[in-house]
């Protein structure tokens, strides 16, 4: 592959994840709304996994071997990654319920913090005192946002709710953990097949709980609901193919942008402005993710040149 190529795709795969972060935005924020007309976490699970099933389905038929990746090797691995999917989007779609668009899509990215606790815990692996310190100012974030001192903001800052925030780092853990399965996964299963069978379990499951929490809707908040499926959907497969194009650790940056979203469309929408101790914090937690995703390419850089270098 020429440089001019390599260039072309980094290039393709930083705008397919732009636009799989503006894709998350839009299904956010009409979940947001649906919210607001009483939709509960699990309906909310339901519905985009149904609606967005045929999307992935779509694609899937569309890949080099079409039906043929969706066999599996590991069906255990699948049922406790999507075990793991489901009760992380679940959380996540509960904080929605409970805070703002900007503060719930700000807490979410709390991932990449609870990723370099797992990967030590977990996975052995060797963390700096850079990385760790990277961590310390993602959690700094994390306080500044929920404001828990909110006589020490002022009056006009009044601290998140507690629940809502439990939620939202329930989420981001539980996303963590999925990051580490994933990484187990993806060297001996087909991307279509880890993304097609989460979907199927996230409607299996949202099938199983609507009986208890469902209830009838107006038309325009389940067409939000069913967008929101698709938007999800959408979002899915621009993201996975961003990772065909570029590294992960040239686009995920880029999901940050979601950020943004969630303020504007939060603006827009839902007439609300985040704080200025939300937009302190959210820079931090930013900061924090990205320096991360930054050392952990330096890191495997090292390790590639050490694994390539020749014998002295």
């Amino acid at each position: 592959m020429s440089k001019t190529t390599g260039s072309e795709d980094i290039a393709r795969g930083i705008a397919l994840r732009i636009a799989a972060a503006g894709a998350f935005s839009i299904m956010a924020a009409v979940l947001k709304l649906a919210s607001l007309d009483g939709v509960t976490a699990p309906e909310m699970l339901f519905y985009r996994a149904f609606f967005g099933l045929p999307v992935v389905l779509i694609w899937v038929l569309t890949q080099p071997g079409g039906l043929a990746g969706l066999a599996t090797r590991r069906p255990l691995a699948h049922l406790g990654r999507s075990a793991l999917g489901v009760a992380s989007i679940l959380c996540v779609f509960q904080t929605l319920t409970l805070l703002p668009l900007a503060e719930a899509t700000t807490i979410s990215f709390t991932a990449p913090i609870f990723a370099t606790i797992l990967s030590f815990l977990i996975l052995k692996e060797a963390v700096g005192p850079r990385r760790w310190a990277a961590v310390a100012v993602g959690f700094i974030g994390v306080l500044i946002v929920t404001r828990p001192l909110s006589l020490v903001s002022g009056a006009d800052s009044a601290p998140l709710p507690l629940a809502g925030v439990g939620f939202g780092l329930a989420a981001a853990l539980l996303t963590a953990a999925v990051t580490i399965t994933l990484r187990q996964l993806r060297d001996t299963e087909h991307v279509a097949a880890i993304v097609f069978w989460f979907f199927v379990c996230s409607s299996i499951v949202g099938a199983l709980l609507l009986p208890f929490v469902g209830r009838m809707h107006a038309l325009t908040t389940f067409a939000l609901l069913a967008g929101s499926g698709l938007a999800g959907g959408v979002a899915q497969l621009l993201m996975t193919a961003s990772l065909q194009k570029a590294p992960v650790a040239v686009v995920a940056p880029f999901d940050y942008l979601q950020i943004l979203g969630a303020v504007a469309f939060g603006a827009w929408l839902m007439k609300t402005t985040p704080t200025a101790d939300t937009l302190a914090g959210a820079a931090l937690i930013a900061a924090s993710g990205l320096y991360t995703a930054w050392r952990e390419r330096v890191r495997r850089r090292q390790a590639l040149l050490q694994t390539t270098a020749p014998p002295v």
